[in-house]
């Protein structure tokens, strides 16, 4: 059997045994979208965090796989498999080879055709595979459609990523507690965050009599009054936006009293309305 076969049928078979084992969403492979626009800074942050390689390709050759070979690819779309060159490494360590093989499932046009990705160029968000030169995509909509914008955004977020200093992953609240001072109205609310790498996170809430309530976010065991509230579209925005739960666990409330207790809700649902949903 001739090598590229043999490569073509292994990463075949591979790509059934892969996706039976995980969620849907999780399919380690792509859908193509016609679409050249920048997608949106949640749906980049959530591939680039997943991926251990970020690379920009030029597609040289693809080859469509028979639908025996690929019996879980959805109605109205084709797998191909791509063979590109490696024109930058974004992301990840340095000795990915030149030429990299790998899957992707795309959708036919209205005539049951599969579209010309021969010299396009295009982002991919990427795990190795079991053999040389093969790569395997980290979700269905993890190739994108190379254009300057897309690479810069995705530059910013993988830096952002890689930073010593960079904002962990969340898992969840610890405690939240809300101490009144001494005037009527006045306030604050501390929320300590559960991070995956235990460094702290904590969010602070400041309540002043005929002043607007004020935020912040700290990343050290101080808790920073001077902080400011994380910009939209940075990681910490998205970490914060993306991963804390719609309301304080009641395990996690420890004010002195119950009435506390509900003003830390409040002060919470403050700092959900100020983050703005997961999207964009």
């Amino acid at each position: 059997m001739p090598h590229a076969l043999k490569s073509l049928t292994a990463l075949a078979t591979l790509s059934v045994a892969i996706v039976s084992g995980f969620p849907i969403v999780y399919r380690l492979n792509a859908e193509v979208s016609a679409e050249t626009t920048t997608p949106d800074y949640v749906t980049l942050a959530r591939l680039a965090d997943d991926a251990p390689q970020v690379l920009r390709v030029l597609v040289k050759k693809t080859t469509v796989i028979e639908p025996a070979r690929a019996p879980d690819v959805g109605l109205g779309m084709a797998r191909l498999y791509i063979e590109a060159q490696v024109l930058n490494l974004i992301r990840g360590k340095a000795g990915v080879s030149e030429s990299i093989r790998y899957l992707v499932d795309v959708p036919r046009d209205a005539r049951g055709r599969v579209p010309k990705l021969k010299k396009q160029q295009f982002l991919l968000f990427a795990r190795p595979g079991t053999r040389a030169g093969e790569v395997q995509l980290v979700a269905k909509n993890a190739q994108v459609v190379w254009t300057a914008a897309n690479e810069t955004l995705i530059r910013n977020i993988v830096t952002e990523l890689v930073a010593p200093q960079s904002p962990p992953a969340i898992r969840g609240i610890r405690e939240a507690l809300h101490v009144r001072g001494n005037l009527q109205g006045e306030g604050e609310t501390q929320i300590f965050l559960a991070t995956t790498t235990g460094d702290p996170v904590s969010i602070t809430v400041l309540r002043r009599p005929g002043l607007a309530a004020r935020w912040a976010v700290s990343l050290t065991e101080i808790v920073d009054e001077a902080a400011a509230p994380p910009r939209k579209g940075t990681l910490l925005w998205y970490r914060l936006a993306c991963s804390l739960p719609a309301q304080i666990p009641a395990r996690a409330l420890v004010s002195d009293t119950p009435a506390d207790n509900d003003l830390a809700r409040r002060d919470y649902n403050f700092v959900l309305e100020q983050l703005g949903p997961c999207r964009g």
